[in-house]
């Protein structure tokens, strides 16, 4: 997969599906949504948009922080470990009018449940650094970065599975929810029950 595309896991009224989110950087300025989705589903976009802004300030304000203790300039291969910088990052999105973009359409969706993945392929898109191509997610994501709970586990795990995905992202508070996917299906795949977006970082990014 290329920067700024992450695979999710959703809900629909036929059960769970494969759903892709894609991002394209625009000479611009802005934050661009299509592909049929709903009022929460915008809200999650738009959060996942200023949480990104806000986790990316973090990090330069970190790097000028660890620059200013060694008291030396921060070379260009220390950050390359990360993709770009977090300077680089923010002129970015601060130069680029992004749009986000869900394939199918022709296909209603809505809910919160694809917050970090809409995270995810943001901050992959500002970094440049691709996300690896077995990692599919679901998740809600608050302001402050946590990862809450969503429906449909079952669903989405058998579409995963379907799918050929080895590893699943979930919320921690979802973790129980595995007990209903026959151990047959599980086999061969991993799960990672997570809290907080940074976890999401590691396992997708290793970061």
């Amino acid at each position: 997969l290329n920067p700024g595309i992450v695979t999710g896991l959703a809900w629909t009224s036929f059960g769970g599906e494969i759903l892709f989110v894609e991002t394209l950087p625009i000479r611009g300025k802005g934050f661009k949504l299509t592909g049929q989705m709903g009022d929460v589903m915008n809200e999650s976009a738009n959060l996942a948009y200023s949480y990104v802004q806000k986790l990316l300030q973090d990090e330069l304000e970190a790097e000028s922080k660890a620059k200013k203790a060694s008291k030396k300039k921060t070379t260009k291969k220390a950050s390359e470990t990360n993709g770009k910088s977090a300077e680089d990052s923010l002129d970015f999105l601060a130069n680029h009018e992004v749009h986000l973009h869900l394939p199918a359409g022709a296909t209603p969706k809505d809910g919160p449940s694809a917050g970090i993945t809409m995270a995810l392929a943001l901050y992959s898109l500002s970094k440049g650094k691709k996300v690896k191509g077995s990692v599919a997610m679901t998740g809600e994501l608050s302001l402050t970065g946590k990862v809450l709970p969503v429906g449909g586990i079952k669903e989405k795990v058998l579409a995963a599975k379907r799918a050929g995905i080895k590893v699943i992202i979930l919320p921690d508070a979802n973790e129980k929810d595995l007990k209903e996917v026959p151990v047959a299906h599980r086999r061969g795949m991993k799960f990672h029950a997570v809290k907080h977006f940074d976890e999401v970082l590691k396992i997708a990014l290793g970061k």
